[in-house]
């Protein structure tokens, strides 16, 4: 009969958008590949933005892969709080980079003073090669010793992978958001996530020069990037936002 093979069609049809329902191994599965990719709250289009005239070195995938090694940066604390986060780190991460303009330390006269010989490692990889790469300009022997072995790489003998991988570059400046307090009390990522604002994150970089009157013009700039960065993302910036 000529229905019956459109019968069986409709039929197959839906026996196996049933079947595509029950299985485990149907939207259930795939709905964490979706959530990975949608996770970071900012997306391509406003990291271009914030970043015009970046090297092609800083890769928005990049970016992206790094924050895997760090599941909580620009995630803990809500939608907003995350957003707040994601734009005080690349505020920091500007200014520290010219708006991701330079992978490395401009002032090659300064690249010796970057190894602490005094520390039990040395400086196996020279003492000039500890200067200042990727998004924060990771320096100092000690740093990536830490950075590395934090992250299972050996940037104490290879410091030079920082601005060879862009992941990399990414992941050095998110271990010292998440880890490190420098001269404050807080990282950059509890600074936010504990909303004591975006100043204590300037403090945790740079504080000692920057914050309480030391350079003002450099506090009130990554001040700027950041109420740029959080109408880029469409989020108020908060209190604090001093040091």
């Amino acid at each position: 009969m000529p229905g019956l093979p459109r019968a069986s069609a409709v039929l197959a049809t839906f026996l196996a958008l049933c079947a595509l329902v029950l299985s485990p191994a149907g939207p259930a599965a795939a709905a964490p590949h979706h959530r990975s990719e949608s996770r970071f709250v900012v997306s391509e289009r406003q990291f271009a933005r914030m970043f015009p005239a970046r090297d092609p070195f800083f890769t928005y995938e990049g970016l992206v892969e790094a924050t895997r090694a760090y599941p909580g940066f620009a995630h803990d604390g809500g939608p907003e709080v995350a957003r707040q986060e994601a734009a005080a780190f690349l505020a920091n991460v500007s200014h520290e980079t010219g708006g991701l303009y330079y992978v490395v330390a401009q002032n090659e006269s300064t690249y010796p003073v970057f190894c602490d010989a005094t520390r039990p490692y040395g400086c196996p990889a020279g003492q000039s090669a500890y200067y200042g790469r990727g998004a924060i300009m990771l320096s100092w022997n000690f740093n990536y010793k830490a950075a590395g072995d934090a992250l299972g790489l050996d940037l104490l003998n290879d410091p030079w992978l920082v601005e060879r991988d862009a992941a990399v570059a990414w992941k050095t400046a998110l271990w010292y958001w998440n880890t490190q307090t420098g001269p404050g009390t807080l990282t950059g990522h509890q600074a936010m996530v504990r909303r004591a604002g975006f100043g204590e994150t300037i403090r945790s970089l740079n504080g000692t020069a920057e914050c309480a009157g030391g350079n003002p013009a450099q506090m009130e700039h990554r001040v700027s990037l950041y109420r740029t960065f959080t109408q880029v993302l469409k989020v108020r910036p908060g209190r604090g936002l001093t040091c």
